[in-house]
């Protein structure tokens, strides 16, 4: 199990870094500059926590802090990458932004960072309690919706981005109950594999937009 799990964390990192460079290095515009720096901060993020846990498999050294402190990081940059998905919603569709929908999920990101800031949440200790596990996660999880939301009304608009609305929505729904129950249940931890496979898709996506067509769309 620990073999396994550990080779699909470093691969998936590793691509996940590989195609955010690939992106920068092919983008003709601003809308796919920020597809590459989403994937960058996704696989950079989650390097914070799943490198420590990779370690732990391998060694008896107290890896308690660095998997709290991992997860720490990995809450705030997750809740950056949804923002920069709405600004790639924006350019990609060539949406007019909305001020009032803008200023709204950069209040919910600071609310999220705020919280995840608290001392309450125990990440030295790794802590795995319910209710802050709750408390953190519902501004990000209304981001989650709005973005969401945003990628299902134009889900007929381009064959490319067609599905980001579904592997936005499976992210999430992996993902909760492994931020509210897995310190009860830890069997829901399996639950972050299918949950990152959902984001290799998303940053597949990306990397398709940048190296199919010149102008980032299709018709």
């Amino acid at each position: 199990m620990k073999y396994g799990e550990s080779a699909f964390d470093i691969l998936y990192l590793l691509f996940a870094i590989a195609s955010g460079c690939l992106i920068l290095i092919k983008a003709r515009s601003r809308t796919e500059k920020q597809m590459g720096y989403a994937a960058l901060i996704l696989g950079c993020g989650d390097a914070f926590h799943l490198i420590p846990r990779v370690m732990s498999y391998f060694s008896d050294a107290d890896f308690t802090a660095a998997l709290g402190i991992g997860k720490l990081v990995t809450s705030v940059t997750m809740t950056i990458f949804y923002l920069l998905m709405y600004q790639v919603w924006i350019g990609y569709y060539r949406e007019h932004e909305k001020k009032s929908l803008s200023a709204g999920l950069w209040i919910l990101l600071a609310v999220r960072i705020v919280l995840c800031m608290l001392p309450q949440n125990g990440w030295l200790e790794n802590s795995s309690d319910m209710i802050w596990g709750i408390i953190r996660n519902i501004p990000f999880v209304l981001i989650g919706a709005i973005v969401c939301f945003l990628y299902f009304q134009k889900r007929n608009d381009d064959r490319i981005f067609r599905l980001v609305w579904l592997y936005i929505l499976l992210s999430f729904l992996f993902y909760i109950p492994v931020a509210v129950g897995a310190g009860a249940v830890p069997v829901l931890g399996m639950l972050m594999l299918p949950k990152t496979v959902c984001y290799i898709l998303l940053i597949a996506a990306f990397v398709r937009c940048v190296t199919e067509k010149p102008n980032g769309r299709s018709d």
